[in-house]
């Protein structure tokens, strides 16, 4: 007996893939959306891949440039400046958050996603690299232990993968990520806020250069009057640190 598949597990379905597709950068800026060919592809009906496009287009992967035509969206340096703005306000909050509260068994858990980005940083392999990138910053956000910012994250987070799928800088995000584990360890909540900016500020940066090329920084937004008003005292936190940040975040 042939199972049908519910039309809303359909939906879920094509909208995970192309998702992911975008995400990944198999699917581009600017590239087209064609439902007759989508349907063809996934082997379904024209009208769960019409749902998809629109739930694509409500998280911001797609827009309609005019009603009969979809393309994924070209980001725009406004578009990459609020998202980090949303970023560093509630990734620092929950780094801070996330040094208080981690047990040896989240530490660990860390410390395992670290080896395996250095291993897929060894081999260059993109697609792992930004998975186990988004796992780390999906444990450190769980390890706050408050749902509330989970609820608030979620929304975005496709988007901000997608984001961090465009710095391609994987040793010096690898460095970063150890310093930003060796902060959460110390249980210095400061220290890890600080961390935590600093390594948004380089992931904007880089972000920025990757999309838009070597642009003058008064010519791009800044990622959020946070980002200057902590500078210093991110400069501060890490200076006095001392041997707590320990040596394993140098690259």
């Amino acid at each position: 007996m042939t199972t049908v598949e519910p039309l809303g597990a359909v939906r879920e379905r094509v909208l995970s893939s192309l998702r992911q597709e975008i995400i990944a950068g198999r699917l581009l800026p600017g590239d087209r959306l064609v439902e007759r060919e989508l349907a063809e592809r996934f082997g379904v009906s024209r009208v769960p891949v019409r749902e998809a496009i629109r739930a694509l287009v409500a998280e911001g992967f797609v827009l309609f440039e005019t009603p009969r035509r979809t393309v994924v969206r070209r980001l725009t340096p406004t578009d990459v400046a609020e998202l980090f703005e949303l970023r560093e306000a509630l990734e620092v909050y929950a780094t801070g958050l996330a040094a208080q509260r981690a047990t040896r068994a989240d530490l660990a858990e860390l410390e395992e996603l670290l080896d395996r980005a250095a291993d897929a940083t060894r081999t260059d392999d993109a697609e792992a690299i930004t998975d186990i990138n988004t796992r780390f910053h999906d444990r450190i956000l769980a390890m706050a232990g408050n749902s509330l910012l989970i609820s608030v994250m979620e929304p975005v987070d496709g988007r901000l993968r997608w984001l961090t799928r465009q710095n391609e800088e994987w040793p010096q995000l690898l460095a970063e990520h150890r310093e930003l584990y060796a902060a959460i360890a110390s249980g210095d909540r400061e220290l890890a806020r600080a961390h935590a900016l600093a390594h948004v500020q380089a992931n904007y940066r880089s972000t920025v250069r990757h999309l838009f090329g070597d642009t003058d920084s008064d010519a791009v937004p800044g990622p959020g009057p946070a980002a200057h008003s902590n500078a210093n005292a991110t400069a501060n936190a890490t200076a006095n640190s001392g041997s707590g940040s320990g040596s394993e975040g140098e690259a």
